[in-house]
């Protein structure tokens, strides 16, 4: 079973020529652009995206990634992609849903684990960062605010 997120980010991306085949189906890899643009959205949103990331000293690489494609986009079609924070104590890991933006309908679903490496030494931290945890914890306090 998937988890659900606690905090979700939305992007709409229209399917651009370059990103398609001669059959006009988007290139499997142009999926990880698209989840990354969403990932952004998730970041910034949270008050941690990658200029803060840099400024508190930690790099968060991707060290997982995790793709399942159930029907193909398309050029020019329109698609949603729904970024979720699934965890952060430890790690990051976020799940993705791709859908029609028209019809809701699923196309492919993903997952990503990031973990913090501290930028000055190069070493892969087994805790998230208290910078980091400080600023999920600040978001999520403003979700219990809102009536």
């Amino acid at each position: 079973m998937r988890s659900k997120g606690v905090l979700a980010a939305e992007i709409d991306v229209l399917v651009p020529f370059f990103d398609v085949d001669s059959l006009e189906i988007v290139w499997h890899g142009h999926y990880v652009k698209y989840l990354e643009i969403a990932r952004c959205a998730l970041l910034d949103d949270l008050g941690h995206n990658y200029v803060r990331m840099k400024a508190t000293g930690f790099a968060w690489p991707i060290i997982d990634l995790q793709l399942r494609y159930a029907r193909a986009a398309r050029f020019g079609q329109a698609l949603r992609v729904r970024a979720e924070l699934v965890e952060w104590e430890n790690r990051l890991k976020i799940h993705y849903t791709v859908s029609d933006a028209a019809t809701g309908e699923r196309l492919t679903r993903a997952s990503t684990i990031q973990v913090a490496v501290r930028v000055a030494d190069g070493e892969m931290q087994l805790v998230s960062p208290a910078v980091f945890l400080a600023d999920v914890e600040r978001r999520l306090a403003q979700d219990d605010t809102t009536p």
